[in-house]
């Protein structure tokens, strides 16, 4: 198995990506899977990043008021106590913040350790944490020098979701959800880190796909272990800070994408690799290309300016 060893989380990425082939095929999961079969969540304990504001935030309150102890993540810690005394204070559910820097490989992981230390298993994982540049923006990277929404959006997020197996698996049958998005742009495979002139503007693009690919491409290996995984696209443009930041006009609301994402959280049966958009799942078939997957994994190294992210 791929845990089994060392390995460059680039070079996972580029490997995949050449053996996924196009997304076709969808289904109404409301129609075969049916809704949720009890609202409660009491007992379970749900980690949800970047969960401070905007979408994150709502899916907090929404998840601790099932009865769900909520591991609320972010960096600004007042607005992280803010949301747990508000959640502690409704008598439903409870809830804990941890401040972590998702842009540091080393924050992810001390953040992940201390999550070992304080609890004993994990049955929700909610990948929710992420950055959008405006367009026009200079190009930023990360503090391991990484494009940002590559290390926030993608890296960060598979990082973790390894690191906090251990956890899942003790709570099996468990589940991961990416909060992911149909804004995605191709993968440049001899520019990933996107450094020539104008490449910047493809970053979120960019990082969202490979948080899709990532899904598809743990999901059989998670699913012996008990662990499912999915991605979601669960609003355009919602009314959140990091929208409005960015110079864009929101199209839709929180709460239109915190009903997709609860309708996950709480789905009694949920088919795991799948993209989700809203409330319909697209099936991905492997089309076994593996073309120049072979030369992806000695171009890690160079694409990430030799700071390589291992999983062992």
């Amino acid at each position: 198995m791929r845990s089994s060893h060392s390995v460059t989380v680039i070079a996972t990425l580029l490997a995949a990506l050449h053996s996924l082939a196009p997304i076709t095929g969808t289904h109404d999961v409301n129609a075969q899977q049916g809704a949720a079969a009890s609202t409660s969540l009491s007992g379970r304990t749900v980690l949800i990043t970047g969960s401070t504001d905007g979408l994150g935030r709502e899916v907090a309150q929404r998840t601790a008021a099932l009865g769900a102890h909520v591991i609320v993540h972010g960096r600004n810690a007042a607005r992280g106590a803010e949301v747990v005394k508000q959640i502690n204070d409704s008598g439903k559910g409870s809830a804990k913040f941890y401040a972590a820097d998702f842009a540091s490989i080393a924050g992810v992981r001390a953040f992940a350790a201390e999550l070992r230390r304080d609890y004993q298993q994990l049955d929700m994982l909610i990948n929710n944490a992420g950055v959008l540049i405006a367009r026009g923006e200079p190009r930023r990277t990360s503090q391991d020098g990484h494009e940002l929404h590559f290390a926030v959006n993608y890296l960060a997020g598979y990082v973790l979701s390894h690191e906090l197996r251990p956890l899942l698996q003790r709570a099996a049958p468990s589940r991961i959800i990416n909060v992911a998005s149909i804004s995605q742009s191709p993968i440049d495979f001899d520019d990933v880190m996107l450094e020539r002139p104008g490449a910047a503007a493809r970053g979120y693009g960019q990082s969202k796909l490979a948080q899709v690919t990532m899904t598809m491409d743990m999901a059989a290996e998670l699913e012996a272990l008990g662990i499912h995984i999915v991605a979601l696209h669960p609003a355009t443009l919602m009314n959140t800070s990091m929208v409005t930041e960015s110079g864009m006009r929101p199209r839709t609301t929180v709460d239109e994408g915190a009903d997709a994402v609860m309708q996950l959280v709480t789905m009694q049966e949920l088919p795991t690799g799948h993209l989700f958009q809203r409330t319909t799942a697209r099936n991905a078939q492997c089309a076994g290309h593996g073309r120049r997957s072979a030369r992806t994994a000695a171009r890690a190294q160079s694409e990430t300016h030799g700071s390589a992210v291992k999983l062992s």
